[in-house]
């Protein structure tokens, strides 16, 4: 697992970058033709989309942007109309929660959009327009970048004056996140020395940054290394999670460049002072090559995921279990 295949890793964007310039034409042709935006998807998915609610709820003059997972929103069956755009998405493709409201979103008259690797599974099946990933390890990010293509197309129809910016920054991420990567692989593996035997880690960050505490507390840590594993917002810790905290909590700090950074400074300044085992993972630390400096709060989540990504490598090593092992997951009824 501690391998780290570059050149691989790279080549597996291939489809991803080729994609990138049809998603932002689809967001700038479907912008004139709604007024909301729901996104739907399970896991890793679903918190890639945080990021994109956040941004559109801060650049956007009037798209309402909502996030749900896909059960949820059933559940819920939301005001939907003829100016709704629904999307969906699911790396497998198989997802059944959101296959399902793929299905039931058939006799709704929203627009539907899904993202996804495979063409030939269930979710491409079921929805008009897929964009598809390819095979790759990093699906993750290379499904937000196909999604940030398309909302960054969205918001150009509304003036947004850096949809250039963005599509160059996003053809530039493949080498931006192997390159944070490779400078992260040797402190990843001492911390990974260093915390191997805590059953728990605690993770905060703020704003779109929150989708990388989700992402890697939960999807990797809590569903591939069993650890008690908690994500918290910056803007909930002082309203009761920081009294967890002691000289032994082990903590991990994600600090990235947008707006709600002070939130996490508070919180970095109040660790200082009371935690004793703290990873900071500060975006400004990257170089991000290539990305343009007005896009660098957009992406640098994923570029702190594929940091935090050697940590968990070089963690499975030393706690003997690979990423791949599951208990309940692909093997039991649930």
């Amino acid at each position: 697992m501690t391998d780290y295949d570059r050149a691989g890793i790279l080549a597996s964007f291939g489809q991803t970058r080729k994609t990138l310039a049809a998603a932002r034409a689809f967001g700038e042709q479907i912008g004139p033709e709604i007024d909301r935006i729901h996104f739907v998807a399970c896991g890793s998915a679903n918190r890639a989309m945080l990021g994109l609610v956040w941004w559109l709820e801060r650049l956007s003059p009037r798209i309402e942007a909502r996030r749900w997972f896909p059960a949820e929103y059933m559940a819920i069956e939301p005001r939907i109309d003829a100016r709704t755009l629904v999307v969906l998405a699911s790396k497998s493709g198989s997802t059944p929660e959101t296959v399902a409201a793929a299905e039931w979103l058939k006799d709704k008259p929203a627009k539907l959009v899904a993202f996804s690797q495979n063409g030939e599974k269930p979710l491409a099946q079921a929805v008009e327009r897929t964009f598809l990933v390819g095979e790759t390890p990093e699906s993750f990010t290379a499904m937000a970048m196909l999604m940030h293509a398309m909302i960054g197309g969205v918001l150009a129809h509304e003036g947004w004056p850096l949809i250039e910016e963005l599509m160059a920054s996003l053809e530039a991420l493949p080498d931006a996140v192997v390159a944070a990567a490779m400078q992260n692989d040797a402190r990843a593996a001492a911390d990974a020395t260093t915390y191997a035997g805590d059953d728990r880690i605690y993770h905060v960050a703020s704003g779109p940054g929150f989708t990388t505490a989700y992402v890697f507390g939960v999807c990797i840590l809590m569903e591939m290394l069993w650890l008690h594993s908690c994500p918290i917002e910056a803007a909930e810790f002082f309203h009761g999670p920081f009294e967890i905290v002691d000289r032994n909590t082990p903590l991990v700090l994600l600090l990235g460049e947008d707006p709600s950074r002070p939130l996490m400074d508070r919180v970095v300044r109040f660790c200082d002072q009371y935690a004793g085992r703290v990873m900071r993972y500060d975006s400004r630390d990257y170089a991000m090559p290539g990305v343009h400096p007005d896009i660098r709060p957009i992406l640098a989540p994923y570029v702190l995921q594929a940091a935090l990504k050697r940590f968990s490598a070089h963690l499975s090593d030393r706690r003997g279990q690979p990423l791949t092992t599951r208990r309940y997951m692909w093997k039991v009824p649930y």
